[in-house]
């Protein structure tokens, strides 16, 4: 939720960028410029002066609004219970798993057999939940971060492990840009994390260079997932004949 600090400083923002002083936002106001200084500094205002300041600046508030949700922290990770909600409904974890795709609301539609209202209904709920700011005609903002994750022992991974890893390993791993890679090896433990490291900064790349492609035409683009683990672990059969 946006603080009132935030709306301050996004008002501050507008003021330098407009390049007007405070002596031209009182005036415009109808007030003294200490008054106005006073009230800027302290943050404490009503909705009706924010409003007037907007319209001293000919600022629309709904842009000011989305300017301040803009510069919100991204996450990185849900809780335990924004993920227990997200699972708890089928439809809604689909189009979770879509929007952090950044696919439209017709996407979606002409996609799964999901109406327009169950489309429109789960975009709402994830926008109580706090993973997308929900805007007019359906669209909407992500609120998770390029680093974001799923919780590795949290409700959508445990979904994941108990309906979908051995779907998703059962494929052969050899279409055009496919590949299963498995390598083990004993390496040092301060270096370990480093190989963890560069994991993550392909993981990172991989999503940056799916919101670069979203200008590209469906017809071009194809979806992948990608998955990328590294752990301390040993076959259990192999455990086994451990002296």
């Amino acid at each position: 939720m946006s603080t009132t600090t935030d709306l301050v400083t996004a008002l501050k923002q507008e003021l330098k960028a407009a390049r007007m002083t405070y002596a031209d936002l009182a005036k415009a106001m109808g007030m003294a410029e200490s008054s106005v200084k006073r009230m800027l500094a302290k943050g404490d205002m009503s909705l009706s002066k924010v409003d007037a300041i907007c319209r001293a600046m000919r600022l629309d508030f709904a842009d000011l609004a989305r300017r301040v949700a803009d510069t919100q922290p991204l996450l990185r990770e849900m809780t335990q219970e924004q993920e227990r909600a997200v699972v708890a409904d089928k439809k809604l974890l689909l189009v979770a798993i879509c929007v952090l795709s950044q696919w439209t609301l017709e996407q979606i539609n002409a996609s799964y057999r999901l109406s327009e209202a169950d489309c429109v209904k789960s975009l709402a709920q994830l926008d109580r939940i706090g993973i997308i700011e929900l805007r007019p005609l359906n669209r909407y903002r992500l609120k998770l971060a390029k680093t974001f994750r799923w919780r590795p022992h949290g409700p959508v991974m445990n979904y994941f492990r108990d309906h979908a890893l051995l779907d998703y390993f059962r494929g052969g791993f050899d279409g055009t840009g496919e590949g299963l890679l498995l390598v083990h090896g004993s390496v040092s433990r301060t270096l370990a994390p480093l190989f963890m490291e560069r994991l993550q900064r392909v993981a990172q790349d991989f999503a940056q260079q799916h919101q670069t492609d979203q200008k590209l035409a469906e017809k071009d683009r194809e979806g992948y997932t990608l998955v990328l683990a590294m752990r301390s672990w040993e076959f259990e059969a192999f455990g086994q004949l451990r002296r």
